[in-house]
């Protein structure tokens, strides 16, 4: 019989490897070939806009596309995922850039890389699933919004008087300072492209919107001689072949002040490509392979840095429109590079042509449909706690730090799980106890097996772990000292950690104090192991498979008390 749990080498055998494996034939190359296709006419506008947001120059956008994406198709762990330059990097790549330059950023991409790939070796990726979902409600919202003010700029072809600021509030400031420099031509050509995309999007879903629009665009503003802002005037014409491949600074002093952006990249690479390989999963009924995932995502941005790409990361929006163009595995994916490329090759003089403003639209809806707006208003709606993850991710995303953002959230979030673990956690009693008792909710146990007081059952329901140790065990020391005999029933605990069963072992001690005995039953392998490991053995506890046998084991070690016998201990 085959084991549940994938071998070492399943776990991070590439995806294409398997479909490969499977057979390939003509029908198969062809999907691949018109689906990736049709990513890479969506990819090739978005790169170039997302490189441009992120403060350098389009072509390390379509660098990053092209040897990336080709990487993670090969590599990955998913059928579907499409890897390249990704919003959510934007204001991380732009504070890196502007606070350690080009080159520092490439040592960054590098490190990032290997520390994802070292990640998927030690399995890491199984884990990056516990992340709340109010964190990435909040954190995704959180990054289109300042996606959005970075576009702001361009939108409204303003003139700053210095530098654009990174931070947000300095941000507002100094666009409201340039509100006098708003340039009307700009601002059409923008609304111009996020109408005729939002157009295309309703009346011809399939046709390349973005592509169509952002043509479009430079066709009015060349045949007009509109005074905006293009790509050639701000970075000149872009290259046709990709530059050699070059190794980043690796000196000690430009690793350590790489090292914060690194981690950073690699957190945020982390959480954005195994999101979109479960979005892909969830559209296809597939099933990715996480670790494989990571220590492809790693090895792509190795080689994104190698050629003077930014961060890869699996992209949601691209690797959506794969699957809805009929993609049957990993090849649409290094087709799609491989489109990118040579649109890089054929047409890099004809794109020089294109509009900042026209690329700021299609950013502007990019930001716009990143808000998962349904999902943000239910949060707040639904719960308390959830809303209060959410709002405190996205606030301090947008003010603080992304990276703090996410980790505060999520420890926020960690407290709240842990408090409701805590509260779900019961005793049930079937004696009757004092009013003052009555206080904890203790329910009736009703089973019989036990009479009067000289043994008492209790059983606990829930996972029995630090954050309910305090609250049960205040409960079950309260009742100590009242029968002579008892019982406690782990029947239906699931998990025991060590605080647990520390309060379980103080109730043993003052148990044996007074005379008492204590009986455990229903207990798993893993539970009884923890308390063993806590000295709870005989002769301070007795372990019972149920409570009917527990009870009778008490019983018969009263009467024998009575007679003068020594316990019979059941285990």
């Amino acid at each position: 019989m085959r084991s549940a749990t994938p071998s070492f080498s399943e776990q991070f055998l590439p995806k294409l490897a398997t479909v490969l494996r499977e057979g390939y034939g003509r029908k198969e190359l062809r999907a691949d070939l018109i689906a990736g296709l049709t990513v890479a006419i969506v990819a090739l506008p978005l790169s170039m806009a997302i490189a441009i947001a992120s403060g350098v120059g389009p072509e390390r956008g379509l660098f990053t596309a092209i040897v990336g994406g080709a990487l993670v198709s090969a590599l990955g762990g998913s059928r579907f995922q499409i890897g390249g330059p990704a919003g959510a990097f934007i204001v991380l790549v732009a504070v890196c850039v502007a606070d350690i330059g080009a080159a520092g950023l490439a040592t960054a991409v590098l490190m990032a890389g290997v520390f994802l790939a070292v990640a998927g070796f030690l399995r890491f990726g199984t884990y990056v699933k516990y992340i709340p979902y109010p964190v990435t409600v909040g954190f995704t919202a959180a990054i289109a919004v300042i996606i959005f003010a970075s576009q702001v700029k361009d939108l409204f072809g303003l003139t700053l008087a210095g530098a654009e600021p990174a931070a947000l509030w300095p941000k507002i400031e100094a666009l409201w300072q340039a509100r006098g420099t708003v340039t009307w031509q700009a601002v059409a050509v923008a609304i111009g492209t996020i109408g005729l995309i939002q157009g295309l999007k309703r009346f011809r879903p399939h046709w390349p919107g973005l592509l169509i629009a952002v043509t479009a665009a430079s066709v009015v503003a060349a045949v007009l001689k509109l005074p905006v802002e293009t790509i050639g005037t701000r970075f000149g014409e872009l290259p046709r072949l990709l530059p050699a491949p070059a190794i980043p600074d690796l000196r000690p002093g430009a690793l350590i002040q790489a090292l914060p952006y690194a981690f950073s990249f690699a957190l945020l690479g982390a959480i954005e490509s195994l999101l979109s390989a479960v979005v892909a999963d969830g559209m296809t009924g597939r099933h990715h392979r996480s670790n494989a995932e990571l220590v492809a995502q790693g090895i792509a941005n190795i080689g994104s840095a190698l050629f003077g790409g930014i961060m890869v990361t699996g992209t949601i929006a691209r690797t959506a429109t794969n699957v809805r163009a009929g993609a049957h595995g990993p090849m649409a994916g290094i087709f799609h590079s491989a489109f990118v490329l040579l649109f890089m090759l054929a047409f890099a003089p004809l794109a020089s042509a294109i509009p900042l403003a026209a690329l700021a639209g299609v950013l502007a809806i990019v930001a716009w449909n990143m808000i998962e707006k349904e999902e943000f208003w239910m949060l707040l709606r639904t719960s308390s706690g959830d809303a209060l993850v959410l709002l405190v991710t996205f606030l301090l995303v947008i003010f603080r730090d992304l990276t703090e953002g996410i980790l505060v959230g999520f420890v926020l979030g960690a407290v709240l799980f842990i408090r409701r673990m805590s509260e779900a956690a019961q005793v049930e009693e079937r004696a009757p106890l004092a009013p003052e008792d009555r206080a904890d909710e203790l329910s009736q146990y009703d089973s019989g097996s036990a009479t009067g007081e000289e043994v008492m059952v209790y059983r606990i329901k829930g996972a029995f772990f630090f954050g309910a140790a305090s609250t049960v065990g205040a409960v079950l020391d309260r009742i100590a000292d009242r029968p002579r005999a008892f019982v406690i029933d782990f029947t239906e605990v699931p998990f025991l950690d060590s605080s647990a069963a520390h309060s379980v072992e103080l109730l043993a001690r003052k148990m044996a104090r007074k005379g008492g005995r204590l009986y455990i039953s229903g207990t798993s392998a893993d539970i009884r192991r923890t308390l063993l490991s806590l000295g709870l053995r005989a002769p301070r506890a007795h372990y019972a498979l149920d409570i009917d046998e527990a009870v009778a084991a008490a019983r018969r070690d009263l009467a024998g008390a009575q007679g003068g016998m020594q316990p019979d201990a059941v285990s």
